[in-house]
């Protein structure tokens, strides 16, 4: 009799995460290299396991560089650059107050705020973390694109570390415009190691902007692509740089911030 497969840990899917997201490979990747060049002071919000602040790091940044993360598996390997400040949390407990010159959320981050309230929040958080007329990028996938169609067992990829692995996505329910999906780890023969469970937003335009302003933001430039093409109907992305134009409105502009990480 066979051994059953060992699962899948947190530290080896954070490992994968790096393995499939190699920062650099990709040109969003070099869209926000721009941005961090050109800012003194930076969070990047969802850093997940750092690659971005790495890479910024590498490349000679000498202003401060904050990443924030709920994932502490993620953190665990953005630690190994020590030059870098790390933070545990969510975007809605950040507590800060013009600290920043620039704030990102990269890899789709944005899509992980599923309700208005954790919008609302989240948005009133960030403005709150920088400085008159800093900016914030961040990018959505566009929902005329339909992407999730794409994320089926059919389009399973291969992987040789952390060990050898099948992986694939499956959607379960498309409810409004919030996607619930199940990413699966499996070694080469089949056998399921791991089952990871999230959901996306998926705003248009219109959506994305209202929310925006509410927070005290200016939308600044929009692109569609990560050449800063124009938004068309033919757009897969919708990315924006958003100016901080004046405090945020409303409950959630009152609401006590959560402890700094």
């Amino acid at each position: 009799m066979g051994l059953t497969p060992r699962a899948l840990s947190d530290d080896e899917a954070a490992e994968l995460y790096d393995v499939l997201n190699t920062w650099g490979d990709f040109p969003a990747d070099r869209f926000y290299d721009g941005l961090v060049e050109s800012a003194q002071d930076v969070l990047d919000v969802g850093c997940g396991t750092g690659g971005m602040l790495h890479h910024a790091r590498e490349r000679g940044h000498r202003g401060r560089l904050v990443g924030l993360d709920p994932d502490r598996a993620a953190l665990a390997r953005a630690r190994r650059c020590t030059d870098v400040e790390w933070w545990e949390g969510t975007a809605a407990a950040l507590r800060s107050e013009a600290e920043f010159d620039l704030v990102t959320m990269t890899g789709h981050a944005f899509q992980c705020l599923t309700t208005d309230e954790d919008l609302r929040c989240s948005l009133s958080a960030i403005r709150r973390a920088l400085r008159p007329g800093g900016r914030f990028a961040f990018e959505t996938r566009h929902p005329q694109a339909k992407a999730w169609e794409d994320w089926t067992p059919a389009n399973q990829v291969t992987v040789s570390r952390p060990r050898p692995l099948r992986l694939w996505h499956e959607v379960e329910s498309v409810v409004g415009d919030v996607i619930t999906f199940t990413e699966t780890s499996a070694d080469p023969e089949g056998a399921v190691l791991r089952v990871d469970r999230a959901a996306l937003r998926f705003l248009g335009p219109e959506e994305l902007d209202a929310f925006v302003a509410a927070a005290g933001f200016a939308v600044e430039e929009r692109f569609g692509d990560w050449e800063r093409g124009p938004l068309t109907e033919q757009s897969r992305e919708i990315v924006t740089i958003a100016s901080a134009v004046r405090q945020p409105q409303g409950r959630a502009a009152q609401a006590a911030p959560g402890p700094k990480p």
